[in-house]
C-alpha cells in the first residue's frame, strides 16, 4: 500500500506502475498539511476523499469566482455545492484564525462530504477569462498522455498574450519521461479535452478569437531539477508551480534551457 498526497497524483501513476509492477498495489491519498489533517480516500476507487469533520477544524470555502473581492462572502458545509472550486478557509483548535491555506476544493459528495483537491489559489491561468485550473490541466495531460502512450515527468504552462494581429495562447512546457507516440496529436488531445471540460477555456477557443492551439515545448531531461535547484526549492515542500498567469516561470525555464542548449 502506497499512501500520496499534496499533488495530483494522476501524472506519476504510470511512473510508479513501472517502479512497483503489481497489480496488488493500492494507492490512497490523503490530504494534510501543517496546519491540519483534513482528508482521506476512504473507498478503493481513487479521485475523491472523504472530509474529516472531527479533528479539531472549522471549515469554511470560498467561491473562487469571488477570491479576489474586497469583503467575499464564505459558505459553510451546509451552503457549499457540488462540482463548483472553493478556496479552503480553516479555524482550528491550534490556533489558527480563517486561514486561507491556499488549496482549492470540489464537492463530489455530501452526506457523506467527499472532495477533490482542484488546485492552489495561485496556480491558475486566466489571462483571456479561461478561467483554466490544475484540475482541468492535469485531466486533459492524463487524456492525451493515456491516448498515446506518453508519461509526463514534469510540466508547467502560462499565457502568451496578443501580438499584432495574433490571438494569445498556452504555451506549455512538458519534461517527457516517455515522448507521445504522435506529438501533434498529443497537443490536440489536450486542447480537444480541455475544450470539453472546461466551457470558459472553449468559448476562447471559438474560431481561435482569443485563444489558439496550445504551444507546447518539450524540455531536456533534468530541466526541472535544475530549475527548482538553482532557485533553492529542492526538497519535499516545494513543488513545480503548474500553472501561473504570468511568464515569470517559464521565461526563467526557456533561458535555462537556452544556456544548457
Amino acid at each position: 500500500m502506497y499512501f500520496h498526497g499534496a499533488v495530483n497524483f494522476t501524472p506519476y501513476r504510470e511512473q510508479f506502475k513501472k517502479l512497483i509492477p503489481n497489480d496488488d498495489m493500492y494507492y490512497l491519498e490523503n490530504y494534510n498539511a501543517s496546519e491540519g489533517f483534513f482528508g482521506i480516500q476512504d473507498t478503493r476507487e481513487p479521485g475523491e476523499m472523504l472530509l474529516m469533520l472531527d479533528y479539531g477544524i472549522f471549515y469554511e470555502f470560498l467561491p473562487l469566482e469571488d477570491l479576489h473581492k474586497e469583503n467575499p462572502n464564505t459558505l459553510t458545509l451546509d451552503e457549499v455545492e457540488l462540482d463548483k472550486n472553493y478556496a479552503l478557509i480553516i479555524s482550528t483548535n491550534a490556533g489558527l484564525w480563517r486561514y486561507m491555506i491556499g488549496d482549492t476544493v470540489r464537492f463530489t459528495s455530501k452526506f457523506p462530504f467527499r472532495i477533490q483537491v482542484t488546485g492552489r489559489t495561485k496556480h491558475f491561468i486566466n489571462a483571456f477569462g479561461e478561467e483554466l485550473i490544475v484540475d482541468n490541466a492535469e485531466r486533459a495531460l492524463d487524456e492525451a498522455c493515456q491516448q498515446t502512450g506518453a508519461v509526463i515527468r514534469e510540466y508547467t504552462a502560462a499565457p502568451v498574450y496578443f501580438n499584432g494581429d495574433e490571438s494569445g495562447a498556452h504555451e506549455w512546457i512538458i519534461e517527457f519521461e516517455k515522448k507521445p507516440a504522435e506529438f501533434e496529436r498529443f497537443v490536440d488531445l489536450l486542447d480537444e479535452t480541455l475544450r470539453r471540460i472546461n466551457s470558459d477555456y472553449d468559448a476562447k477557443r471559438f474560431k481561435d478569437m482569443a485563444l489558439r492551439r496550445p504551444i507546447v515545448r518539450k524540455a531536456p531531461e533534468g530541466t526541472f531539477f535544475n530549475w527548482m535547484k538553482e532557485r533553492g526549492k529542492i526538497g519535499g515542500q516545494h513543488k513545480v508551480p503548474r500553472l501561473a498567469n504570468n511568464r515569470e516561470y517559464v521565461d526563467a525555464i526557456f533561458k535555462m534551457m537556452e544556456l544548457v542548449g
